[in-house]
């Protein structure tokens, strides 16, 4: 009986074959996800973005302007488009609908004839340092775009270049990766926390076979939802006070927002959150396919949301993915709010689809709830 035998293996060994195939869910998730993991970091992930959204505000329509804003579009790294006020262009870089703007001033081109070295201000949104770093570093290699274009007696040898650029960079002068992270942080922990508790929920109610003391109770599905995702909106909120509270002791981090502004967004993300993990419970047999569902869900979050890489820097397509999920949108309205001081009309239009996405998942949810154990 010591010994071993190949007919008790085998035996076995097709008893697992069978329970495997029973669970085809579970075994597709283990095929796709190293084929997402894959295409996400072969594809979608980019540390060096280009083609990054730049404005323009010229007051001189010279060649030299001309020129300047055809290099920076020949370098890879800007698309440019013109824009007609100051106030256009502030508001596009709070909303985050460009990442540079070019001031190019009046009489730019006569300061160049003169050989005065002018300076062009090129505005920069810094709460994502990794983003504009390697555009912002391609600017010194643009200064001797004029060269052949100046006068004879400024040609030869120049100590001074024609122009330079002055970068400022705004909402993150220091260019601090930090600043960048920790509101990114709030986010991402808050979804690791309210995804996980609520996916197990109803899975767990069905092994441990207390979900038929649920289902008698007089209660309709509704009901249930919310009493299961209530609880963790307030741990929700404890972690959100814990971190922001840390955040600004320890990393120094500036508020210059409104933090019940914050707060009411952070409330939606929450529970688009909860209710993702209760529609996952819902449709999972059992703990374990519940979990990797969630694995499924969570790495294409965190990887295209452009909370570890510059989200500008992605393809197109990555970009359309990314905007499906929440935790997209949540992190510009953090990093909008607490670095930027957005108000209610910068954060609304990356709010309306959190709520949507919330409404969503919460019909799906009520579609596939079902009243008994069949």
């Amino acid at each position: 009986m010591n010994s071993f035998s190949i007919q008790r293996f085998l035996a076995v060994l097709r008893k697992e074959w069978i329970q495997v195939r029973r669970d085809p869910l579970t075994l597709r998730f283990i095929i796709v996800l190293p084929l997402m993991q894959l295409f996400l970091f072969g594809y979608a992930i980019n540390s060096d973005p280009k083609h990054l959204p730049t404005g323009v505000l010229s007051a001189d329509h010279s060649n030299y302007a001309r020129r300047i804003i055809a290099a920076l579009r020949n370098s890879g790294y800007y698309d440019v488009r013109e824009m007609s006020s100051e106030a256009e262009a502030d508001r596009a870089l709070a909303d985050g609908d460009v990442l540079f703007v070019l001031n190019i001033p009046p009489n730019f081109a006569r300061s160049v004839d003169r050989g005065e070295s002018p300076n062009l201000l090129m505005d920069a949104d810094a709460t994502d340092p990794i983003a504009i770093g390697n555009a912002t570093a391609a600017l010194a290699g643009l200064t001797s775009v004029l060269d052949r274009d100046l006068p004879p007696s400024l040609r030869p040898n120049s100590p001074n270049p024609a122009f330079r650029f002055e970068i400022h960079a705004r909402y993150n002068p220091e260019q601090l990766t930090i600043l960048n992270t920790v509101p990114g942080l709030i986010c991402i922990v808050l979804m690791f926390s309210t995804l996980f508790l609520t996916t197990l929920s109803i899975t767990r109610e069905r092994e441990r076979g207390t979900m038929e003391n649920l289902l008698a109770m007089p209660l309709r599905p509704i009901e249930v939802m919310l009493a299961k995702i209530v609880p963790y909106i307030v741990i929700g909120y404890i972690q959100i006070l814990l971190i922001i509270a840390t955040s600004v002791l320890v990393f120094h981090l500036p508020i210059r927002g409104s933090v019940p502004l914050l707060m009411f967004a952070l409330f939606l993300f929450i529970a688009s959150n909860l209710v993702l993990g209760l529609t996952i419970s819902i449709l999972s047999t059992n703990q374990m396919q519940a979990l990797q569902f969630a694995q499924f869900t969570l790495l294409p979050s965190i990887l295209i949301s452009g909370f570890m890489f510059p989200f500008k820097g992605m393809p197109i397509w990555a970009q359309w993915a990314g905007e499906i999920f929440p935790v997209t949108h949540m992190l510009r309205i953090a990093r909008g709010v607490l670095l930027k001081g957005n108000g209610i009309p910068d954060i609304l239009p990356e709010l309306w689809p959190i709520a949507l996405f919330t409404l969503v998942i919460a019909v799906i949810a009520l579609w596939f709830y079902r009243e008994t154990l069949d």
